[in-house]
């Protein structure tokens, strides 16, 4: 059955109380209350809470979108001010609330409020997007008129602000009532990271008065606490008496909160209660954190015993029994998000109880990602002060660079750089009707790369800050006002040629201090300063071009590097595989009997590939190389050699193997590389290099890292992109330094045209890694990587193969997941590891290992997902010490119950979290209450 219904609005709203200023800053606790539509400049104290309310037109919107109010209809008595009115924005795709000053990389609560109200007069109830900073927070979907919904995320501010985005989707216009910004300590909780936040399904109080929700001041957070009363099946404990929670906990729940729980009405019973999943467009199936409050609020007789188990579909959360402490706070809760395609949760009580379950509160949450990265804070500051000063409107709302090119700024190009944030490169303001001088704070774009100001009515001179901007090729100020002279920094880059420098129709303008006007012959010097370094250039090019030309013709006369070329960016195929007998790359190219010299007649084998052996060999400078020849015997011939010298001509990176040449001699095919001395990740994992080492576990997390780092760029960084196809142990190599490259591109394929897969009639790969959708529909993707990714960091974590040969074979993904669903990590971790690694990281690397491993690839991460996930696992090992002993089961406060604990292994899938839950989405009735209609539902 559905939970009772309570007079929300009576106990939630914000009443009307004293009038204030309005003011864009946080108070002294750190919050900002925002009354969305309030007319005029001044704000008001709520009478309940006591806290400042301010009207968004003090600096929070620009102006933007309109004020209305509410229909009559909808208003009732027991509203609060803030109900009456709202704001919309019919105008535009997106716009934003800033929330300024506050604490850079603080955990924050975040909370929106909407009403509609009919307040249009139209009766069209509209479905919009909400962006926290450049992140997708939650879709809100306006169920009725007098719907008041309720939508709360927690996340990480990277920056001195965030923003608050309404997307328009073209389902009806996007409108807000209010919003809130309430500052948490960082140990509250440890599932936000920066790379995660948690949007609120729903937090209940269970028991106290049904019509009596709890926010500050009895929550220092000003969380929301909604009661849950059901008398036909709970019975209510309470107490008067103080109830502590430790004041280390991730949680907190309030005192008023914690006084009071409920245990089932017949003594015989469990506590129950169920929802089911609520798919969204970019999450079919979402998942869960769940953090459960307990405390014993009666003093039990010395022959009672109150103990039960958490259940989740009938299976144990808990290792241990639970036994709530007396007057003290403890929570229980999972750290990685739960996804199956029910839930039903139940408390039973254990054999040796003789007293029936409790709970006190339960919180509801769904992951959600915050990896995007916003601009540069440089590139904003300077942009918005640009902003100001030239009061440009059109789309400028929100982060100038995204998330991603729809929704960058009109105007601006920007530069999308493998985690690093976006930068400005590109300014068009051209024929815009600027008034005023040449902003200085255009010098603050540092990777600008092209300003257009032309067209326009500046005045003023050129500001020589201008110049400092190194990366700047095109500055067009023609058809201006401008006057005085051109900065003399900006006529060297001129000369230079490293600028081009557009002035003309600016009368007043000259190229000295001492003129006004700008004579003739200055004119023809000024031409004269950019025509000779541009003939320079041009005869330097043709000079280079025909050494270049020379040299080829000669052939190689000696054995020195020759420097490469531009990077390739197409691959030959079929029988175009040479261009007259020779292939057409830039790396040195060895005679076979170079080779010979080279290895010493092939004398010592490293290892062997598919495409052959590969030997040990020395240049004749010193330098120690991997010789890989094709054998004869080998089923990869001359296309697969083709296409891995081809790559690896035309991609650079620290954590990819280096190319230093080849050989075509005939018969005789190889690739030369440089030599990786510690051999393959495999051979560290297997034992075979460790010579009695224990290869640590930090050393584990690094070469995870660099790997991913490696595919990263090749699915990002390369263009067009590439699936390597053959992601595995032995084709990560090590360095000395055990730095990790990844190896063996030749399965290796790039992604044609607009297509994100590559198609072919031949499965390729290796049994245990290869990508079960892939086998299915013979499109590799990047995903594909993904997946055999995810087998390695399986192997990395566990020492186990990809394929355990037991008595019956068995794939690392099966056995892995047989023992965490047991929550024993002590069981899947390699013993090798002398158990010295902090349980966290473990947790989470193997949680990516899963995700990875997903069969579906749209539940998979991307390969940035996963280095920005591999980077915190190394942050947790970093701050961890070695005397960490943490069992890896989870509670929170109730130190008179040490033996609590709870299982933090949960399949976490979920990224996102249901649109259309109506649990913390109370909708008003005009006659008399809010009423609950969906969500956990009793039992």
């Amino acid at each position: 059955m559905a939970a009772t219904p309570w007079l929300l609005l009576l106990c939630l709203s914000l009443g009307a109380g004293g009038v204030l200023q309005a003011r864009a800053q946080p108070d002294s606790k750190g919050f900002i209350s925002i009354d969305c539509g309030l007319q005029g400049e001044t704000g008001y104290t709520d009478n309940t809470t006591k806290l400042s309310i301010a009207p968004d037109n003090g600096g929070f919107t620009d102006d933007a979108g309109t004020c209305h109010n509410i229909s009559a209809e909808y208003v009732t008595p027991l509203m609060g001010k803030s109900w009456y009115n709202l704001r919309s924005f019919a105008a535009g795709t997106r716009n934003c609330y800033t929330l300024r000053s506050i604490v850079p990389g603080l955990k924050y609560l975040v909370r929106a409020r909407f009403m509609y109200g009919n307040y249009d007069g139209l009766h069209r109830l509209p479905m919009f997007d909400l962006h926290i900073g450049v992140n997708f927070w939650r879709t809100v979907n306006i169920s009725s008129p007098f719907a008041a919904k309720f939508v709360e995320v927690i996340v990480v501010v990277p920056d001195d602000y965030v923003q608050v985005c309404l997307i328009n989707t073209g389902a009806g216009t996007p409108f807000i009532s209010g919003l809130d910004l309430r500052p948490l300590k960082k140990t509250m909780y440890p599932q936000v990271t920066a790379a995660q936040g948690l949007v609120l399904l729903t937090r209940f109080n269970f028991g106290g008065d049904e019509n009596t929700g709890i926010r500050y001041p009895d929550d220092p957070h000003d969380r929301m606490w909604f009661p849950w009363v059901n008398s036909s099946s709970w019975t209510e404990i309470s107490t008067t008496r103080r109830v502590k929670y430790e004041a280390d906990s991730p949680f907190e729940a309030p005192m008023a909160v914690m006084q009071t729980a409920i245990r089932p009405r017949n003594a015989s019973h469990n506590i129950e209660f169920d929802w089911e999943p609520q798919p969204q467009p970019n999450d079919p199936s979402p998942g869960y954190i769940i953090i459960m409050h307990f405390s014993e609020l009666q003093l039990l007789p010395s022959n009672a015993v109150r103990e039960f188990y958490i259940n989740l579909n009938g299976k144990l959360l808990n290792r241990d029994v639970m036994r709530p402490p007396y007057l003290y706070g403890q929570a229980s809760y999972n750290t990685f998000a739960i996804r199956k395609s029910y839930y039903i949760v139940s408390l039973n009580a254990t054999t040796n109880s003789t007293l029936p379950p409790i709970i006190n509160a339960l919180e509801l949450f769904s992951v959600i990602p915050t990896t995007n990265l916003s601009t540069n804070s440089q590139d904003v500051s300077a942009i918005m002060a640009i902003k100001a000063k030239y009061q440009v409107r059109k789309n400028w709302m929100g982060d100038p660079c995204g998330p991603g090119t729809v929704m960058v700024w009109d105007s601006l190009t920007c530069s999308y750089a493998i985690a690093r944030p976006p930068g400005i490169i590109r300014v068009d303001l051209s024929s815009r009707g600027l008034n005023g001088d040449i902003s200085s704070s255009f010098a603050n774009l540092k990777a600008l790369q092209y300003l257009n100001l032309s067209n326009n009515n500046l005045v003023g001179s050129i500001p020589n800050v201008l110049s400092q901007l190194t990366s700047l090729t095109v500055l067009d100020l023609s058809r201006n006002q401008l006057n005085g002279s051109i900065p003399s920094g900006l006529l060297v880059r001129v000369q230079d040629g490293s600028l081009d420098l557009r002035y003309g129709n600016n009368p007043d303008l000259c190229t000295n201090g001492n003129s006004c006007q700008l004579p003739t012959k200055e004119k023809s010097k000024l031409a004269i300063y950019i025509a000779i370094p541009a003939v320079l250039i041009v005869v330097m090019v043709v000079a280079v071009l025909f050494c270049f030309i020379r040299r080829k013709c000669q052939g190689s006369i000696n054995n020195s590097v020759r420097p490469r070329n531009e990077m390739m960016t197409s691959y030959a195929s079929g029988d175009d595989l040479y261009a007259d007998g020779s292939l057409r790359l830039e790396s040195r190219q060895f005679t076979y009997e170079e080779l010979k010299m080279i290895t010493k007649n092939f004398e010592r084998v490293l290892g062997r590939g598919g495409f052959g052996y590969v030997y040990d060999g020395f240049l004749e400078d010193g330098t120690q190389v991997a010789v890989k020849l094709r054998s004869h015997s080998s089923d990869q011939g001359d296309k697969e050699f083709l296409a891995e010298a081809r790559i690896l001509t035309r991609i650079h990176h620290k954590n990819l193997v280096t190319m230093i040449g080849y050989c075509k001699d005939g018969e005789y095919l190889a690739l030369v590389y440089e030599y990786m001395s510690e051999g393959t990740l495999h051979d560290h994992i297997e034992g075979s290099k460790l010579q009695g080492r224990c290869l640590s576990w930090r050393q584990r997390l690094r070469i995870a890292l660099e790997s991913a780092q490696g595919l990263e760029y090749l699915h990002k960084g390369c263009n067009p992109p590439l699936v390597h196809r053959d992601v595995k142990t032995t084709n990560i190599l090590l360095n000395a330094k055990m730095e990790a490259r990844i190896a063996d591109f030749g399965l290796s394929k790039a992604f044609e045209g607009d297509n994100n897969h590559v198609s072919t009639t031949t499965l390729v790969g290796t049994p245990g890694y290869v990508d079960p959708e892939y086998q299915a529909t013979m499109q590799a993707t990047a995903k594909s990587d993904v997946y055999s990714f995810g087998v390695v960091l399986l192997e990395v974590v566990t020492g186990k193969p990809a394929i355990l040969r037991e008595v019956v074979s068995i794939s690392i993904i099966q056995w892995a997941w047989q023992r965490m669903a047991q929550g024993n990590i002590e069981s899947v971790v390699d013993a090798s590891m002398c158990g010295i690694y902090d349980v966290n990281s473990v947790w989470k690397v193997v949680e990516i290992a899963l995700k990875c491993t997903e069969y579906a690839s749209t539940h998979r991460p991307t390969m940035t997902n996963v280095v920005v996930q591999l980077q915190e696992c190394i942050e947790l090992e970093e701050g961890s010490t070695v005397e960490d002993t943490n069992d890896g089961t989870y509670t929170s406060g109730g130190s008179d119950n040490p033996n609590l604990s709870y299982d933090p292994y949960f399949d976490d899938r979920s990224i996102d979290m249901d649109k259309n839950n109506i649990a913390f989405q109370p909708e008003h009735n005009v006659k008399k209450v809010l009423a609950m209609s969906t969500g956990p539902v009793a039992r």
